[in-house]
């Protein structure tokens, strides 16, 4: 038995010491890099997301939706059937905490979407003015100062027709 076990180790040691090193490095998979280079294969990183090619849709009307709250304001400008061009917030102009629901917050708001939406050519909106928020107006005449001419201005401010049950009087 001591004859086998040593047959065994002997084959071991063949395996490990005798140019197993070498088998490894001839068998190993080429990188993927390397693999990937095909004739019009993508690299690894863009998934066919490149601006190439592109087309800009023309809109000369469009809508603008003005969400006021005392909290922040949201700008979305649309076309004519609602699919959205561009929008902004006062977040994401970078404005923080309290200074989100200011007008001068409104006014970078509407510099901002508008600039966004340049390439498409909108020239004129109807305005949709939704909330209660101090950047209402303020962002309405914002469009006007960034080259946009305003045609309507409607208030779609969701009002209660009696709204929710109020709260039972307190006892004292």
């Amino acid at each position: 038995m001591a004859n086998e076990s040593d047959k065994d180790k002997d084959k071991d040691k063949e395996m490990t010491v005798g140019g197993g090193e070498s088998a490894v490095s001839e068998k190993a998979p080429k990188p993927a890099a390397v693999a990937a280079k095909k004739p019009g294969a993508r690299s690894a990183g863009t998934k066919g997301r490149g601006k190439k090619g592109k087309s800009v849709r023309q809109v000369s009307v469009g809508r603008v939706y003005v969400h006021a709250t005392y909290n922040n304001t949201i700008v979305t400008l649309t076309d004519q059937n609602g699919n959205v061009l561009s929008w902004s917030s006062a977040g994401a102009v970078g404005f923080k905490g309290p200074k989100k629901s200011t007008p001068y917050a409104a006014g970078m708001i509407v510099k901002d979407a508008v600039d966004k939406v340049r390439p498409t050519g909108l020239r004129e909106v109807n305005a949709f003015v939704s909330g209660i928020g101090s950047g209402r107006e303020a962002a309405v005449r914002a469009l006007h100062a960034n080259g946009i001419s305003v045609m309507a201005i409607k208030d779609v401010t969701p009002i209660p027709h009696n709204g929710c049950r109020p709260p039972k009087p307190r006892r004292i």
